[in-house]
C-alpha cells in the first residue's frame, strides 16, 4: 500500500533508511524541523541547517521515488534560550516560500517552560501571519497532559484555525481533547515515549479516523523509520478495510498537507 509519512526526521536517517522505505510503500515525507543531537550556537547553525532540509534531502529522497518536503522553526528543546529563539524566527522567512516548504513546525513545549511559550507564540503569530501550516510537537511523558492543554490555550488565544494545525505525537489521553478542539491529530508510534502500532490502533478504533494521521518520527534516538509500515499491519491484523487503513495512512495526509500552496504532489502512476 502507498502511503505517507507526516513525520519522518531523514537527516537523521542512512540513505539505506530511504530505500527500505520506498520498498515498503511510503510515497513521500515530511520532515519537520527539530534537534540536532546537541543544542546549536548560533542561527547561522539553524540556516545551515535548513538548507540541509530544503536542497538535500529533496535529493536523497527522489533517488528512491520518494517526494520529500519539510518544516521550518527552531524546536521547542532549543527555544528554552529565547535569544537565540529570536534570531531564528528572523532567519525563517528566508526558507517559507521555499518549494515543498510545508509551513511552521514542529514547534510546540519540551519542559512546559515559560520561555518556550514565548518561542512559541511568537513562531505561533508568524504563522498565523504568513497563514501556513503548523505543525506541534508535544512534550513526551508525565509533561504530556499539561503541555497539551497549555499549547490548545494558546492556540485558542491566538485565533488559529485549527483545520491549519496538527498536534503530534497525542497519546490515548490527549487525542480526544485535540479532536474535540478542531484539530488535526498526529499519532508517532516510537518504541518507548510515545504510540505503539498496537496503542494506536486502539485510538484509532475510539476516536475514529477523522483528523488523525500516524508516522514514524524516526530520529537519532531508539526509532523505527519503517513503523508506519508496522500499523499497517496491525490495522490489518484486527481486520479493518483497506479503504479505512489508506485513509489514515495516505488520504488523510494528503488532505492536510494539500492546505498549502507550495504542496505539489504527484500520485504514483
Amino acid at each position: 500500500m502507498d502511503y505517507i509519512d507526516p513525520h519522518n526526521h531523514m537527516v537523521s536517517r542512512t540513505t539505506d533508511d530511504y530505500e527500505r522505505l520506498a520498498r515498503g510503500g511510503c510515497v513521500a515525507i515530511s520532515e519537520p524541523a527539530f534537534w540536532a543531537g546537541f543544542d546549536r550556537g548560533s542561527a547561522e547553525g539553524f540556516r545551515d541547517y535548513f538548507r540541509h532540509l530544503t536542497e538535500v534531502e529533496p535529493k536523497r529522497a527522489a533517488q528512491y521515488g520518494i517526494q520529500h518536503y519539510s518544516w521550518m522553526c527552531i524546536n521547542a528543546k532549543e527555544a528554552e534560550d529565547v535569544k537565540l529563539g529570536r534570531e531564528v524566527i528572523a532567519v525563517l522567512p528566508e526558507f517559507l516560500d521555499r518549494p515543498n516548504v510545508l509551513g511552521v513546525g514542529e514547534i510546540g513545549l519540551n519542559k512546559n517552560t515559560p520561555n518556550e511559550c514565548t518561542i512559541f507564540e511568537e513562531q505561533l503569530a508568524l504563522a498565523i501571519e504568513r497563514d501556513e501550516l503548523v505543525l506541534i510537537h508535544t512534550p513526551h511523558l508525565e509533561d504530556k497532559y499539561m503541555g497539551t492543554r497549555m499549547i490548545l490555550d494558546m492556540l485558542a488565544a491566538h485565533g488559529a484555525k485549527p483545520e491549519r494545525v496538527l498536534v503530534d505525537h497525542v497519546e490515548e489521553h490527549t487525542a480526544k481533547i485535540v479532536l474535540d478542539a478542531g484539530f488535526w491529530c498526529g499519532m508517532t508510534l516510537y518504541p518507548i515515549t510515545k504510540c505503539t502500532p498496537a496503542r494506536s490502533t486502539d485510538v484509532i478504533e475510539r476516536f475514529g479516523t477523522e483528523r488523525v494521521t500516524v508516522n514514524s518520527a524516526g530520529d537519532w534516538g531508539p526509532s523505527n523509520p519503517l513503523a508506519v509500515q508496522d500499523f499497517i499491519f496491525e490495522m490489518r491484523a484486527r481486520g479493518h478495510a483497506e479503504a479505512t487503513i489508506r485513509k489514515l495512512v495516505h488520504d488523510n495526509p494528503l488532505a492536510f498537507f494539500s492546505q498549502c500552496k507550495r504542496f505539489s504532489f504527484t500520485p504514483r502512476s
